[in-house]
Protein backbone atom coordinates (compact mmCIF):
# COMPACT_ATOMS: atom_id res chain seq x y z
CA UNK A 1 0.00 0.00 0.00
CA UNK A 2 0.88 3.45 -0.86
CA UNK A 3 -0.11 6.91 0.36
CA UNK A 4 -1.62 9.41 -2.34
CA UNK A 5 -3.30 12.83 -2.01
CA UNK A 6 -4.23 15.36 -5.17
CA UNK A 7 -3.73 18.68 -5.97
CA UNK A 8 -4.95 21.97 -8.07
CA UNK A 9 -3.38 24.91 -9.32
CA UNK A 10 -6.61 26.33 -10.32
CA UNK A 11 -10.00 26.16 -9.02
CA UNK A 12 -12.15 23.36 -10.38
CA UNK A 13 -8.94 22.68 -12.41
CA UNK A 14 -7.04 19.34 -13.46
CA UNK A 15 -6.03 17.15 -10.41
CA UNK A 16 -2.25 16.33 -10.01
CA UNK A 17 -1.31 13.48 -7.97
CA UNK A 18 1.29 13.80 -5.13
CA UNK A 19 3.04 11.45 -2.97
CA UNK A 20 2.61 13.46 0.39
CA UNK A 21 6.39 12.50 1.41
CA UNK A 22 6.11 12.77 5.45
CA UNK A 23 3.36 16.10 5.12
CA UNK A 24 -0.04 15.65 5.65
CA UNK A 25 -2.03 18.93 4.22
CA UNK A 26 -5.48 19.10 4.71
CA UNK A 27 -7.92 20.01 2.31
CA UNK A 28 -7.31 23.46 1.19
CA UNK A 29 -3.79 24.01 2.32
CA UNK A 30 -1.73 25.55 -0.43
CA UNK A 31 1.51 23.01 -1.06
CA UNK A 32 4.34 22.81 -2.62
CA UNK A 33 4.47 20.91 -6.45
CA UNK A 34 7.67 20.22 -7.61
CA UNK A 35 7.99 21.27 -11.32
CA UNK A 36 10.49 21.65 -13.83
CA UNK A 37 10.46 25.24 -13.42
CA UNK A 38 10.96 25.33 -9.26
CA UNK A 39 8.00 23.97 -7.02
CA UNK A 40 4.77 25.91 -7.23
CA UNK A 41 2.01 26.65 -4.81
CA UNK A 42 -0.98 24.53 -5.61
CA UNK A 43 -4.18 23.73 -3.28
CA UNK A 44 -4.77 20.66 -1.93
CA UNK A 45 -7.58 19.35 -2.89
CA UNK A 46 -7.71 15.38 -1.64
CA UNK A 47 -6.10 14.62 2.01
CA UNK A 48 -3.39 12.27 1.96
CA UNK A 49 -5.30 8.80 2.20
CA UNK A 50 -4.31 4.83 1.75
CA UNK A 51 -4.57 3.29 -2.02
CA UNK A 52 -4.96 -0.68 -1.96
CA UNK A 53 -2.13 -0.25 -5.39
CA UNK A 54 1.33 0.30 -5.60
CA UNK A 55 1.76 3.67 -7.15
CA UNK A 56 5.51 4.88 -7.99
CA UNK A 57 6.88 7.42 -9.52
CA UNK A 58 4.54 10.13 -8.29
CA UNK A 59 6.62 13.72 -7.58
CA UNK A 60 6.89 13.69 -3.48
CA UNK A 61 4.90 17.04 -2.05
CA UNK A 62 7.57 19.96 -0.90
CA UNK A 63 5.44 20.74 2.02
CA UNK A 64 3.09 23.77 2.64
CA UNK A 65 3.38 26.87 1.28
CA UNK A 66 5.27 29.52 3.40
CA UNK A 67 4.66 33.21 3.14
CA UNK A 68 7.60 34.04 0.92
CA UNK A 69 5.77 31.53 -1.73
CA UNK A 70 2.82 32.34 -1.61
CA UNK A 71 3.80 36.03 -1.79
CA UNK A 72 5.30 34.88 -5.45
CA UNK A 73 2.85 33.46 -6.34
CA UNK A 74 0.29 36.35 -6.42
CA UNK A 75 2.90 38.04 -7.69
CA UNK A 76 3.04 35.94 -10.75
CA UNK A 77 -0.71 35.84 -10.81
CA UNK A 78 -0.76 39.64 -11.12
CA UNK A 79 2.00 39.77 -13.87
CA UNK A 80 0.44 36.81 -16.07
CA UNK A 81 -3.34 38.98 -15.69
CA UNK A 82 -1.12 42.21 -17.49
CA UNK A 83 0.29 40.15 -19.81
CA UNK A 84 -3.20 38.80 -21.07
CA UNK A 85 -4.62 42.42 -21.39
CA UNK A 86 -1.36 43.88 -22.74
CA UNK A 87 -1.59 40.75 -25.35
CA UNK A 88 -5.27 41.78 -25.95
CA UNK A 89 -4.93 45.25 -26.45
CA UNK A 90 -1.75 44.59 -29.18
CA UNK A 91 -3.65 42.12 -30.79
CA UNK A 92 -6.54 44.64 -31.58
CA UNK A 93 -4.03 47.47 -32.67
CA UNK A 94 -2.38 44.66 -34.78
CA UNK A 95 -5.73 43.58 -36.58
CA UNK A 96 -4.86 39.81 -35.83
CA UNK A 97 -7.12 37.15 -35.97
CA UNK A 98 -6.49 35.96 -32.91
CA UNK A 99 -8.25 34.76 -29.38
CA UNK A 100 -5.35 34.96 -26.30
CA UNK A 101 -6.41 31.48 -24.01
CA UNK A 102 -4.14 31.74 -21.53
CA UNK A 103 -0.43 33.09 -20.50
CA UNK A 104 2.47 31.42 -18.54
CA UNK A 105 5.00 32.83 -16.52
CA UNK A 106 8.14 31.97 -15.43
CA UNK A 107 9.77 34.55 -12.96
CA UNK A 108 13.07 32.95 -12.73
CA UNK A 109 13.56 33.73 -16.39
CA UNK A 110 11.42 36.31 -17.06
CA UNK A 111 9.62 34.83 -19.96
CA UNK A 112 5.65 34.95 -21.16
CA UNK A 113 3.68 32.54 -22.75
CA UNK A 114 0.79 33.37 -24.67
CA UNK A 115 -1.87 30.85 -25.77
CA UNK A 116 -3.56 31.74 -28.40
CA UNK A 117 -6.19 29.97 -31.49
CA UNK A 118 -6.75 31.54 -34.31
CA UNK A 119 -8.90 30.24 -37.36
CA UNK A 120 -5.70 29.60 -39.76
CA UNK A 121 -1.47 30.20 -39.45
CA UNK A 122 -0.78 33.86 -38.45
CA UNK A 123 2.22 35.96 -38.77
CA UNK A 124 2.70 37.53 -35.79
CA UNK A 125 6.17 38.18 -35.53
CA UNK A 126 5.58 42.18 -35.24
CA UNK A 127 3.16 41.29 -32.33
CA UNK A 128 6.10 39.40 -30.16
CA UNK A 129 8.10 42.78 -31.16
CA UNK A 130 5.66 44.65 -29.19
CA UNK A 131 4.99 42.41 -26.16
CA UNK A 132 8.90 42.02 -25.56
CA UNK A 133 8.67 45.91 -25.45
CA UNK A 134 5.95 46.43 -23.38
CA UNK A 135 6.09 43.64 -21.08
CA UNK A 136 10.54 43.93 -21.03
CA UNK A 137 10.42 40.27 -20.97
CA UNK A 138 10.82 37.58 -23.64
CA UNK A 139 8.15 36.46 -25.04
CA UNK A 140 6.63 32.87 -26.75
CA UNK A 141 3.39 32.95 -28.75
CA UNK A 142 1.94 29.20 -28.78
CA UNK A 143 -1.02 28.69 -30.71
CA UNK A 144 -3.56 25.59 -29.99
CA UNK A 145 -6.11 23.83 -31.62
CA UNK A 146 -9.67 23.26 -30.33
CA UNK A 147 -9.50 20.63 -27.68
CA UNK A 148 -6.17 22.41 -26.05
CA UNK A 149 -8.25 25.99 -25.97
CA UNK A 150 -11.18 23.59 -24.45
CA UNK A 151 -8.59 22.45 -21.99
CA UNK A 152 -7.56 25.95 -20.84
CA UNK A 153 -10.62 27.81 -20.54
CA UNK A 154 -12.68 25.19 -18.67
CA UNK A 155 -15.92 25.01 -19.07
CA UNK A 156 -19.56 22.24 -18.48
CA UNK A 157 -20.23 19.59 -20.61
CA UNK A 158 -23.25 18.73 -22.10
CA UNK A 159 -23.40 15.93 -19.13
CA UNK A 160 -23.45 19.21 -16.57
CA UNK A 161 -20.41 18.45 -15.30
CA UNK A 162 -16.91 20.20 -15.44
CA UNK A 163 -14.98 19.18 -18.48
CA UNK A 164 -13.44 16.10 -18.87
CA UNK A 165 -10.02 17.70 -20.33
CA UNK A 166 -9.63 20.11 -17.99
CA UNK A 167 -9.82 17.98 -15.08
CA UNK A 168 -8.85 14.41 -14.99
CA UNK A 169 -8.25 13.51 -18.53
CA UNK A 170 -4.27 13.75 -19.57
CA UNK A 171 -4.27 12.97 -23.36
CA UNK A 172 -6.44 13.27 -26.25
CA UNK A 173 -7.08 10.08 -28.31
CA UNK A 174 -8.68 9.76 -32.03
CA UNK A 175 -12.24 9.33 -31.51
CA UNK A 176 -14.90 8.48 -34.26
CA UNK A 177 -18.40 8.11 -35.13
CA UNK A 178 -18.15 4.64 -35.61
CA UNK A 179 -17.52 5.10 -31.36
CA UNK A 180 -21.23 6.86 -30.83
CA UNK A 181 -22.66 4.74 -33.36
CA UNK A 182 -21.78 1.87 -31.33
CA UNK A 183 -23.50 3.53 -27.91
CA UNK A 184 -26.54 4.05 -29.70
CA UNK A 185 -26.28 7.29 -30.19
CA UNK A 186 -27.89 9.81 -32.93
CA UNK A 187 -24.90 10.69 -35.35
CA UNK A 188 -26.17 14.03 -34.35
CA UNK A 189 -22.93 16.58 -34.25
CA UNK A 190 -25.27 18.86 -32.01
CA UNK A 191 -25.40 15.68 -29.83
CA UNK A 192 -22.77 14.11 -29.78
CA UNK A 193 -19.97 17.25 -30.15
CA UNK A 194 -18.41 18.81 -26.93
CA UNK A 195 -17.61 22.45 -25.99
CA UNK A 196 -14.77 22.48 -28.19
CA UNK A 197 -16.46 21.73 -31.36
CA UNK A 198 -15.10 17.62 -31.68
CA UNK A 199 -16.25 14.57 -30.90
CA UNK A 200 -16.93 14.07 -27.43
CA UNK A 201 -13.91 12.68 -25.15
CA UNK A 202 -15.88 10.06 -23.11
CA UNK A 203 -17.05 8.38 -26.44
CA UNK A 204 -13.68 6.96 -26.26
CA UNK A 205 -12.85 5.98 -22.81
CA UNK A 206 -16.25 4.50 -22.45
CA UNK A 207 -16.61 2.99 -25.72
CA UNK A 208 -15.12 -0.18 -23.93
CA UNK A 209 -17.91 -0.66 -21.55
CA UNK A 210 -20.37 -0.60 -24.30
CA UNK A 211 -18.85 -2.85 -25.86
CA UNK A 212 -18.59 -5.36 -23.22
CA UNK A 213 -22.35 -4.64 -22.54
CA UNK A 214 -23.62 -5.30 -25.78
CA UNK A 215 -21.55 -8.54 -26.38
CA UNK A 216 -23.56 -9.82 -23.45
CA UNK A 217 -27.15 -8.38 -23.99
CA UNK A 218 -29.47 -9.31 -26.04
CA UNK A 219 -29.52 -7.33 -29.16
CA UNK A 220 -32.50 -4.48 -31.07
CA UNK A 221 -35.23 -7.28 -33.03
CA UNK A 222 -34.13 -10.16 -30.84
CA UNK A 223 -37.12 -11.96 -29.18
CA UNK A 224 -37.17 -12.59 -25.52
CA UNK A 225 -38.83 -13.98 -22.94
CA UNK A 226 -39.76 -11.51 -19.98
CA UNK A 227 -41.35 -11.42 -16.16
CA UNK A 228 -44.12 -10.14 -18.14
CA UNK A 229 -44.94 -11.77 -20.97
CA UNK A 230 -42.74 -12.50 -24.66
CA UNK A 231 -41.95 -9.65 -26.44
CA UNK A 232 -38.99 -7.80 -28.77
CA UNK A 233 -35.90 -5.61 -27.37
CA UNK A 234 -36.27 -1.84 -28.82
CA UNK A 235 -33.72 -0.18 -26.63
CA UNK A 236 -30.57 -1.01 -24.38
CA UNK A 237 -29.46 0.92 -21.78
CA UNK A 238 -26.11 0.19 -20.40
CA UNK A 239 -25.74 2.62 -17.83
CA UNK A 240 -28.67 1.18 -16.00
CA UNK A 241 -28.04 -2.77 -17.51
CA UNK A 242 -31.49 -2.98 -18.77
CA UNK A 243 -33.12 -3.31 -22.09
CA UNK A 244 -36.56 -1.84 -23.25
CA UNK A 245 -38.78 -4.90 -24.77
CA UNK A 246 -42.22 -3.99 -26.49
CA UNK A 247 -44.24 -6.66 -25.46
CA UNK A 248 -46.43 -9.00 -28.30
CA UNK A 249 -49.32 -8.67 -26.00
CA UNK A 250 -50.77 -5.08 -26.79
CA UNK A 251 -47.35 -3.99 -27.84
CA UNK A 252 -47.01 -1.95 -24.12
CA UNK A 253 -43.24 -1.48 -22.98
CA UNK A 254 -41.60 -2.43 -20.61
CA UNK A 255 -37.86 -1.96 -18.69
CA UNK A 256 -36.29 -4.90 -17.33
CA UNK A 257 -32.48 -5.96 -16.28
CA UNK A 258 -30.50 -7.32 -18.81
CA UNK A 259 -30.09 -10.80 -16.35
CA UNK A 260 -33.95 -11.19 -16.43
CA UNK A 261 -34.24 -11.84 -20.09
CA UNK A 262 -30.57 -13.68 -20.48
CA UNK A 263 -30.95 -17.21 -21.59
CA UNK A 264 -27.76 -18.42 -19.15
CA UNK A 265 -29.40 -16.50 -16.39
CA UNK A 266 -33.05 -17.98 -17.23
CA UNK A 267 -31.13 -20.89 -17.42
CA UNK A 268 -29.30 -20.72 -13.83
CA UNK A 269 -32.62 -19.65 -12.71
CA UNK A 270 -34.39 -22.80 -13.74
CA UNK A 271 -31.82 -25.19 -11.95
CA UNK A 272 -31.19 -23.39 -9.00
CA UNK A 273 -34.07 -21.65 -8.10
CA UNK A 274 -36.28 -23.81 -6.07
CA UNK A 275 -32.87 -24.91 -4.05
CA UNK A 276 -32.68 -21.64 -3.25
CA UNK A 277 -36.23 -20.89 -2.55
CA UNK A 278 -36.62 -24.29 0.17
CA UNK A 279 -33.12 -22.76 1.70
CA UNK A 280 -34.67 -19.69 2.50
CA UNK A 281 -37.66 -21.41 3.82
CA UNK A 282 -35.67 -23.18 6.12
CA UNK A 283 -33.86 -20.13 7.21
CA UNK A 284 -37.81 -19.01 7.63
CA UNK A 285 -38.61 -21.53 9.95
CA UNK A 286 -35.67 -21.62 12.01
CA UNK A 287 -36.28 -17.91 13.06
CA UNK A 288 -39.93 -18.36 13.97
CA UNK A 289 -38.92 -20.87 16.34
Amino acid sequence: MSMIMAVSFTRYGRLYYLDPGGHSPKIGDRVLVPTDAGPEVAECVWAPQWTSEEIDGLPVCAGLAGEEHLTRDETNKRQRAEARSVSKRLIRRHALPMKVIGVDYLDAENVYTVYFSAPHRVDFRALVRDLAKNLRARVELRQVGPRDEARLQGGIGPCGRDLCCATFLKDFEPVSVRMAKDQDLPVNPMRIAGACGRLMCCLKYEHPLYTEAHSRMPRVGAKVDTPEGSGTVVGRNVPSDSVVVRLDDGGRRCACPSASVCSPRRQHDAAYGGATKVAEAVEDDGSEE
